[in-house]
């Protein structure tokens, strides 16, 4: 009779869970997006990045895990202008990392934090032993009115579909935004609005051949909101804002021709 009744109740369950992932999948946040200033990137996004929802980012390949924090970073630059300006005061920003995160990658620097806009004042560091503890605690911070933005380094595939799934529902709490920083790109399926693949680009030097701004080749990958897309821009040490940079030149696509043929 036990389990008569066990089966006649995994149909409800089943649909209840396929309703709750639904209901995540489209959710769409009352809160204005926060503008990336970038005309395509903004257009593709309806007006700027999601609020109250969880966003991925991974570097394209290894080498480029500094060009994906830095990008991280700079969006939660932007959500502290943006909380400023709204009268919030400035909240905080969360950035957690876990032991592993922080041997592969490096710990964060205060004083070149402040100079890219994140004043080290509104930085919350916190150390976390496991990835497991890492996510336990993006998840309780999402839901603090006094954070505008969070940020988890993942260095590992711990991130999965039900782990983001419970994120998203956290980011639901209030208008911040939360940054899902991947080590590397997850082959896995997650519940963010969005997954961005970052790559570095070489800045223009300033005025005296030192160092410039900061580039970044901008891949789109997920989008829930629109059409995805690729964008080649720079970070602004002065303006605190992205800039568009100009594309660059593609050669002309080679057709088939004979070894010995002249080159035109």
């Amino acid at each position: 009779m036990d389990a008569l009744m066990a089966g006649a109740q995994a149909p409800d369950a089943l649909a209840r869970l396929r309703q709750d992932i639904e209901n995540i999948q489209h959710y769409q946040s009352d809160n204005a997006p926060l503008p990336l200033g970038l005309r395509r990137a903004d257009a593709l996004l309806r007006g700027g990045l999601a609020r109250s929802v969880l966003h991925d980012i991974a570097p394209a390949a290894p080498i480029h895990l500094g060009a994906a924090t830095g990008f991280a970073l700079a969006i939660a630059a932007l959500s502290y202008k943006a909380a400023g300006r709204s009268g919030a005061g400035g909240r905080e920003t969360v950035l957690i990392q876990t032991d592993m995160a922080r041997w592969e990658a490096g710990a964060a620097y205060g004083i070149g934090l402040g100079l890219f806009g994140q004043p080290v004042r509104r930085l919350l560091v916190l150390r976390a032993r496991r990835p497991i503890d890492a996510l336990f605690a993006m998840e309780e911070a999402l839901k603090c009115r006094a954070v505008s933005a969070v940020i988890a380094e993942m260095p590992d595939d711990t991130a999965d579909l039900t782990a983001t799934r419970r994120l998203s529902l956290a980011a639901r709490t209030h208008d911040g935004i939360g940054l899902l920083l991947r080590h590397r790109m997850a082959a896995q399926p997650s519940a963010a609005v969005t997954r961005w693949d970052v790559a570095a680009l070489g800045g223009e030097r300033d005025p005296f051949g030192g160092l410039g701004t900061t580039g970044f080749q901008l891949s789109l990958v997920k989008n829930r909101r629109g059409p995805c897309g690729a964008f080649r821009v720079a970070w602004s040490h002065h303006e605190l804002a992205f800039v568009e940079t100009d594309p660059v030149a593609v050669a002309a696509p080679a057709f088939d021709r004979p070894a010995d043929a002249a080159i035109a």
